[in-house]
C-alpha cells in the first residue's frame, strides 16, 4: 500500500510541474518528485516518534485484549538511483531500496479470554524492500501524460516475502500559470489488493497576490504551503500514510507468515529547510489518527483479516535529512 501511494505521488506531482513547461523533460520530472517527497531523493533518513495511546483488539472477530502503547517509533532509510535514461530523456529506469526499523513499548495489557493483566516486552520489527520503476513521458490529445510501472520485492530479516506490482497513467486536463488539474488511473498487480483499479485526481492552485498555494492529491493529501525564511518552506494540512511489516507467528491460533497493514491520517505542520542545494532537513509534528490496523495471512486481501486493532488518537513528531547530489 505504501509503495502504491508513493508511486501515485511521483506521477501526480511531476504532472503538476510538467503542465507548466513547454517541453517537459526528465529533469523537470526528477525535480518535481524530489522537491515534494523526501523518500524519493538519492539518500533519505527519517525518525518518527509517536506518543502513547490506548488500544483495543480482536482476533477472528472476538475480543482479544485491551492495553496501552507507551511509545512507538520508526526509523526509515531510503536510497534511489536511476540506472538507465533513454536518448530522448523521456524514459527512465530507477532502482530503489527501503529499510524500516519499528519498535513498540507496552504498558499494562488486559486479556479478555483469561481475565488477567500482564506486560509485554519491547517488540521490534524490520522491513526491507527493493523496487524497479519504469517511467515514460509523452503527450496524448496534445496534453502531457506520464506512465509508470513498478515491481517491488519486500520482506523482513527472515526472508523475502512478496512480489508486488502496479501501473499508473495520468493526464493533464487543465494547465494555467496558477492552476493545474490532472486525472488518471492506477491498476494493481497484486492479488491482495481490495480495489484492483483506482481513479486518480490532483489539483494544484497558487492564490492570486499571495505566497500560499494549495496542493490536493486524491486520496493522499491536502496541504496549504508557502515559503518561509530564505531557504525554507512551511506546510499545513493532512496526509494519508500507510505502514506495513511482516510477522513470523507461531501461536496456538496463528502459525506462519502474516502481514500487518496500518492506515494513518496525519494532520499538522511541516517545515523544510535547505542547508545547501544538496542537503535538506525536515521537521514535522501534529496529530496522528490510526484509521485501521489489520493483520492478514501473507498475500490475503486486507478485508480477510484475522486481527483488528483500534487505537486512540496520538501526537507525533518526525525529523529527517536528505542528500540529493544530482
Amino acid at each position: 500500500m505504501r509503495a502504491k501511494i508513493i508511486s501515485v505521488l511521483f506521477v501526480c506531482t511531476s504532472l503538476q510541474i510538467m503542465a507548466q513547461e513547454k517541453e517537459p523533460g526528465m529533469k523537470t520530472f526528477a525535480k518535481a518528485i524530489t522537491d515534494k517527497f523526501p523518500t524519493t531523493r538519492t539518500f533519505d533518513v527519517q525518525y518518527e516518534q509517536l506518543g502513547p495511546a490506548n488500544y483495543d483488539s480482536e482476533l477472528f472477530g472476538n475480543d482479544l485484549e485491551r492495553g496501552r502503547i507507551e511509545s512507538h517509533s520508526r526509523l526509515k532509510a531510503a536510497f534511489n538511483m536511476p540506472f538507465y535514461v533513454s536518448d530522448s530523456k523521456r524514459f527512465i529506469l530507477t532502482a530503489s531500496l527501503r529499510y524500516k526499523y519499528e519498535t513498540y513499548n507496552f504498558g499494562t495489557i488486559y486479556n479478555y479470554n483469561t481475565a488477567t493483566s500482564y506486560t509485554r516486552n519491547q517488540q521490534d520489527f524490520h522491513y526491507l524492500a527493493a523496487a524497479v520503476s519504469a517511467t515514460y513521458m509523452s503527450t496524448l490529445f496534445k496534453k502531457p501524460i506520464i506512465y509508470n510501472a513498478t515491481a517491488t520485492v519486500d520482506g523482513n530479516e527472515e526472508n523475502v516475502q512478496r512480489v508486488k506490482g502496479f501501473a499508473t497513467a495520468s493526464l493533464v486536463l487543465k494547465r494555467t500559470a496558477s492552476t493545474t488539474i490532472t486525472i488518471g488511473a492506477l491498476a494493481m498487480l497484486d492479488p491482495s489488493a481490495i480495489i484492483p483499479v483506482t481513479p486518480l485526481f490532483t489539483y494544484n492552485h497558487k492564490f492570486e497576490n499571495s505566497k500560499w498555494d494549495i496542493d490536493f492529491i486524491l486520496p493522499q493529501r491536502l496541504l496549504f504551503r508557502r515559503e518561509l525564511l530564505e531557504n525554507g518552506r512551511i506546510s499545513l494540512g493532512t496526509e494519508l500514510n500507510s505502514e506495513n511489516f511482516y510477522l513470523n507467528l507461531n501461536t496456538s491460533n496463528l502459525k506462519g507468515i502474516y502481514e500487518l497493514n496500518q492506515l494513518e491520517l496525519k494532520s499538522g505542520i511541516t517545515y523544510e529547510y535547505h542547508f545547501s542545494p544538496k542537503v535538506i532537513g525536515m521537521i514535522k509534528g501534529g496529530v496522528n489518527n490510526v484509521l485501521s490496523t489489520r493483520i492478514t495471512e501473507k498475500g490475503e486481501r486486507t478485508n480477510r483479516y484475522v486481527y483488528d486493532h483500534k487505537e486512540d488518537t496520538q501526537g507525533y513528531f518526525r525529523f529527517g535529512i536528505s542528500y540529493n547530489p544530482f
